[in-house]
């Protein structure tokens, strides 16, 4: 079958790993159900595995991709929850959870074998390729927003980096619940899509606001660390689940955190029970998630490329 791979790890240059060809199909096991893949979309987790992290030279050649939605062996739409071992279905009791790639070949391929645990109905109301964009990026965002932040309707969240997968998410989710979201990004273009797509207002990362908030989404990371920690009310929460701009901001403002009382909350992917809540979500609220650009498999580097230049606002899509 046709996929998208991992054949080598480059930590400078990881599209220099990356392959399009002929693959083995999935063997099937018990516990496991294979998927024929109608669409499946892209994450910086794809890019993190060519550079090796989270994966090993000795797994390789590995297929790409985490997300995807298809029909499984019974005829049915589904959408595939990444996480594996997460539960002890179809692997060993012992098993620490992981994320599709680190483990188990992914769904840039025509098909994916998973743990039958892992698959969810597709809502008639998504297509494949907008089912496909939830389960890593719009995950994250639905735990970090309704989880981890602690925010009810009416309540005001900052969204660091409008553009990128998680913050287009959060502030597509945020608004549809009735929070009042505020953006902030480098391109005034990306400034004028997050008001389009529910920000009440865009800014300068730095710039100050107008008020302060009761939460921030932060994926951005060093760069924006210590803007997110000066934008929160006093009893505020800061809920960071990536730091694509580097893991050691200049300054931790320490003080500020004990002196307000800020609350700093780790967030990572979600689980399937928080997936299903959002695929009813997006259901019955009319929220579509926002794609960048939709590529034929065969097209996959041209994603890539997109991607680790940071030219796009929303997700790549590959479909099958």
């Amino acid at each position: 079958m046709f996929a998208a791979y991992a054949a080598r790890i480059d930590r400078d240059q990881p599209l220099n790993g990356l392959e399009l060809g002929e693959r083995p199909e999935p063997q099937a096991r018990p516990g496991w159900t294979t998927v024929n893949v109608k669409a499946a979309s892209l994450n910086h987790h794809d890019l993190w595995s060519l550079r090796g992290v989270g994966l090993g030279e000795e797994s390789l050649p590995m297929i790409l991709g985490c997300d995807a939605a298809g029909i499984d062996e019974d005829g049915n739409e589904v959408v595939l929850h990444s996480v594996i071992g997460q539960s002890g279905h179809g692997v060993g009791p012992k098993e620490p959870r992981s994320i599709l790639t680190e483990r188990y070949q992914g769904t840039f391929a025509e098909k994916v074998t998973v743990p039958s645990w892992n698959l969810l109905p597709k809502p008639k109301e998504l297509s494949f390729e907008e089912a496909a964009c939830l389960p890593t990026a719009w995950l994250t965002a639905y735990r970090m927003l309704f989880t981890n932040a602690g925010v009810r309707p009416g309540d005001s969240v900052l969204v660091q980096g409008a553009g990128g997968g998680v913050a287009t998410a959060a502030i597509v989710l945020g608004a549809a619940a009735g929070l009042r979201m505020l953006a902030t990004s480098r391109d005034e273009a990306k400034r004028a899509r997050a008001v389009e797509l529910g920000a009440e207002s865009a800014y300068e990362p730095g710039e100050r606001l107008p008020r302060r908030v009761d939460a921030v989404i932060e994926t951005v990371g060093a760069a924006t660390w210590s803007h997110s920690v000066k934008s929160l009310k006093p009893g505020g929460t800061l809920v960071i689940s990536g730091a694509t701009s580097g893991p050691n901001p200049k300054a931790t403002e320490l003080n500020r955190i004990f002196f307000l009382e800020l609350k700093v909350v780790g967030s990572t992917m979600g689980g399937k029970d928080e997936l299903e809540d959002l695929l009813s979500f997006c259901a019955a609220r009319g929220v579509r998630p926002v794609i960048d650009s939709v590529l034929p498999l065969d097209r996959a580097r041209e994603g890539f490329e997109k991607m680790a230049g940071g030219d796009l606002f929303g997700k790549v899509v590959l479909t099958v």
